[in-house]
């Protein structure tokens, strides 16, 4: 996946400029990246990534697939940044940065990408805490282990402060300003009472799940019927937010309800009444893409198996998940625009 080749097709009708208007299917092209798009929901716009499989015959469970089913066992260690995690399977389980584990001491969000092997033991995953305060248990949840994990941190401020600055503390001013906005555009404040600080208890107020609906209901259904699929690249109020490219369409396809989940509760907390934005121009979602794969790369080994690749331009940062059990192919690349 290094060095996106994208074409952007633009025969009539493969883009459908509007406020809620969709996109139609992209005509058949040989090359190896494609975009459709754009397609748009109040203040989200999205366009997908179509690519060839790069794993083709492998398949992994989620994160959230294997807390349900038991498969997988996320531990406190009672340090903030880092938990352990453990596949108790014979499939191999994809875990994806982003994603909050909810319960033990704090609740968490996962900072980096991981593959865990069938029967892995116990592997140290790094972590940041988006919940400020609480060390203790929570109601009648489990404190020394996580047991759900159904959303991705909704915030591209939060997903910076944690990804590119390591930073703690800016993770958790992000946290209360992200809290801040969607208490503004949803009518009522966001803050449980069970834990005013949380974030994950945020994303689950009745309040802005109702007004993400509208969103997931107009674009859930956009990879519909097509296989070949990898990824996406949103934008809110008309200006690139980030983008998640996969080796394979099955996994980006497990992943989409979630990721478009947080796109839409992030529209929900940036929105701005009674304005209207363009959809950014295929060719400046292109220019995106290509930026992600420049600039001088800062290898970092998070395990055995799992390598991330981190590039820093001047607008974007970029990171490569590169599995040295398939050559080193990347199985998903982040990228975040910074400013």
């Amino acid at each position: 996946m290094t060095g996106f080749v994208l074409v952007i097709a633009t025969a009539c009708g493969a883009f459908a400029v509007g406020w809620g208007n969709h996109g139609g299917p992209v005509p058949p092209q040989n090359d190896e990246y494609r975009l459709e798009g754009p397609f748009t929901q109040g203040n989200l716009t999205v366009f997908l990534v179509h690519g060839k499989d790069k794993i083709k015959g492998q398949t992994f469970i989620t994160l959230q697939e294997a807390l349900v089913q038991k498969k997988v066992v996320v531990r406190e260690t009672r340090e903030v940044n880092e938990l352990s995690i453990e596949n108790l399977s014979s499939e191999e389980i994809y875990v994806q940065s982003g994603d909050i584990v909810k319960g033990g001491q704090q609740d968490r969000m996962l900072v980096v990408d991981l593959i865990l092997p069938p029967h892995s033991g116990k592997i140290p995953i790094a972590a940041f805490c988006v919940e400020n305060g609480r060390w203790s248990r929570r109601g009648s949840e489990e404190v020394t282990t996580f047991t759900s994990s159904s959303n991705v941190v909704a915030s591209r401020e939060v997903k910076l402060a944690a990804k590119e600055k390591g930073s703690q503390g800016e993770v958790w001013a992000e946290v209360a300003a992200a809290q801040d906005k969607l208490s503004a555009n949803t009518g009522g404040s966001v803050r449980a009472p069970a834990s005013p600080t949380s974030f994950q208890l945020a994303l689950e107020n009745k309040g802005v799940q109702t007004s993400a609906d509208s969103y997931i209901k107009s674009l859930s259904g956009i990879v519909e019927g097509k296989n070949d699929v990898i990824g996406y690249v949103f934008a809110i109020n008309g200006k690139i937010n980030s983008a998640d490219i996969y080796a394979s369409s099955t996994l980006f396809k497990k992943l989409w309800p979630k990721l478009l989940q947080a796109s839409a509760i992030e529209a929900v907390a940036e929105l701005r009444r009674g304005e209207k934005f363009d959809a950014p121009k295929p060719v400046e979602v292109q220019g995106f893409l290509d930026d992600g794969s420049k600039g001088p790369e800062q290898e970092k080994n998070v395990s055995s198996r799992v390598q991330m690749v981190t590039r820093d331009s001047k607008d974007n940062v970029s990171f490569d998940t590169r599995d040295r059990a398939k050559s080193s192919v990347v199985v998903h690349r982040n990228i975040i625009k910074k400013n």
